[in-house]
C-alpha cells in the first residue's frame, strides 16, 4: 500500500486507528485526514507529509466506498477466485480442496461462476468490510486473478 509507505510506523497509537496500517487504510477511505497522525506534523516528517498531502489531494477527507469490480470481458470463468477467497474457504468447505462450492450459494459466499464468467454476490461479507487489522488488506481474489479481471478500489 502506497500511503503506508509515507506514515511514520511507529504504531505510536496517538491517532484513532492505533496502527499506523489502519491509519493509511483509514486515510484511503476518506475516513481520517493526514493531520490526524500527530507524528507527521513533526519537522522531521515533513517530507512523508507533504508527499500524503500531494498522493491524497483535494480527495482528502471525502468518505469512499469499497467495490470490488469484475471485468467480465477479461473474465475466462477459471473459478480461482472461488477457490482462494478466505470467506469462502471458511463457508464453503468444499473450496479448500479446489472444489466447486455447494449449490444454492452460502449467504456469506462472496464469488460464485455462472454461466463461465465469475459473479459477486455478497460484498458485505469481505473481510475488506467485516474484520480488522491486516485482514482488511486482504487482496487475495485481484492478486490470484490470473487475467487480471478482478479490481478493488475505493471510490
Amino acid at each position: 500500500m502506497d500511503l503506508y509507505k509515507f506514515l511514520p510506523k511507529t504504531n505510536c497509537k496517538k491517532c484513532n486507528p492505533k496502527t499506523c496500517m489502519a491509519f493509511a487504510l483509514a486515510l484511503l477511505q476518506g475516513k481520517v485526514k493526514i493531520e490526524d497522525c500527530p507524528p507527521l506534523l513533526e519537522p522531521k516528517y515533513k517530507k512523508q507529509f507533504d508527499t500524503l498531502k500531494e498522493m491524497i489531494g483535494s480527495e482528502e477527507g471525502q468518505e469512499k466506498e469499497l467495490q470490488i469490480n469484475v471485468d467480465t470481458d477479461l473474465c475466462d470463468g477459471c473459478g480461482i477466485c472461488v477457490t482462494v477467497c478466505p470467506v469462502n474457504a471458511r463457508y464453503c468447505p468444499p473450496t479448500l480442496s479446489g472444489k466447486v462450492p455447494a449449490y444454492p450459494p452460502d449467504k456469506h459466499q462472496l464469488f460464485q461462476v455462472k454461466k463461465g464468467k465469475c459473479e459477486l454476490l455478497n460484498l458485505e461479507h469481505c473481510r475488506r468490510i467485516e474484520t480488522e487489522g491486516r485482514e482488511r488488506e486482504c487482496r487475495v481474489c485481484e492478486t490470484y486473478c490470473p487475467r487480471e479481471a478482478i479490481k478493488i478500489e475505493y471510490v
